[in-house]
């Protein structure tokens, strides 16, 4: 059975957020970048603007009030504009195909993300990556079901984000618990990150399959309700690369990942990792498409 909640449901798991890693800390502001400004086209130098698309909260990179935004996705698209000498602006919309559907229509001119980069998804985007995550499971506490592993899974409720990588690979991993002649899993497909944390907390799924940093997040957020299993594992995943979504061939990709690596360099990308305690997810270098296969 595949069940979709509205973010309203899930209000509530935002309340707290942007305090849960934030330290308060300053990001540094940053000077204009003239060769970098330059690469702009002349109609978004003109503008002063570029939109940025996400679909919905991914905390802690984008947490997502209303119309407002925060995370660490939000402080690096700030020094990102200032970099270039513009306004990155903000829209959500319901779900990952809807949200790679409009870039690719040129309605929106990027995601900042992080999006997963996988070699599937590179054939119709570009990746600019600027972080390496994990794939792990949050349960409720003392893990009732024993969930550890993807094998673990079998027989249980598992939600997922509809249209992510981890999606696919539990489908790939329900498959096989038919094969083996063991319990199926209950696959339980959200649009939104708070909507399938809440199902974990509201015992209507026994996990929630998904990536590490965010879920570190919504743990911390629980009073004590869930913790995490499977850390350490490759739970279907080769080395996963999350990073910003730009139309496929477009001259931002390579601009984009100039501007990130900039901030690499000066200190500034280290500071808002640091600040949203995602030091174990940085990248040295910013990179375009370096994402790996899906399982088959």
């Amino acid at each position: 059975m595949k069940t979709k909640l509205t973010a309203s449901l899930a209000s509530f798991t935002l309340l707290l957020a942007g305090s849960a890693f934030a330290d308060g800390a300053a990001i540094p502001k940053q000077t204009v970048n003239n060769e970098l400004r330059a690469r702009l086209p002349e109609k978004i130098r003109t503008e002063g603007k570029m939109i940025s698309v996400n679909n919905g909260s991914f905390p802690p990179y984008e947490i997502v009030t209303g119309t407002k935004m925060e995370g660490a996705s939000e402080d690096l698209a700030n020094a990102i504009g200032q970099l270039l000498g513009i306004e990155i602006q903000h829209v959500t919309v319901g779900g990952l195909p809807a949200e790679l559907t409009g870039i690719n229509s040129d309605r929106y001119q990027f995601a900042i993300g992080p999006v997963g980069d996988f070699k599937s998804r590179e054939e119709a985007s570009d990746f600019v990556d600027w972080v390496q995550e994990f794939v792990v499971f949050a349960v409720q506490k003392d893990n009732p079901k024993a969930i550890t592993s993807l094998d673990t899974a079998c027989g249980n409720r598992i939600a997922v984000m509809s249209g992510g990588s981890a999606e696919r690979v539990i489908q790939v991993q329900a498959e096989k618990c038919k094969t083996d002649g063991k319990k199926p899993i209950e696959i339980q497909s959200y649009t939104d990150q708070p909507s399938s944390i809440l199902a974990v907390r509201s015992k209507r799924a026994d996990a929630f399959f998904s990536s590490q940093a965010p879920l570190t997040y919504f743990v911390s957020q629980a009073n004590g309700q869930l913790e995490l299993t499977g850390v350490g594992q490759k739970n279907g995943f080769e080395d996963l690369y999350q990073g910003a979504v730009v139309q496929k061939g477009s001259d931002f990709g390579p601009l984009l990942r100039d501007a990130i690596q900039v901030l690499m360099d000066n200190g500034t990308y280290a500071a808002v990792m640091k600040k949203w305690g995602l030091e174990n997810n940085m990248l040295k270098q910013a990179g375009i498409n370096l994402g790996g296969q899906l399982p088959k």
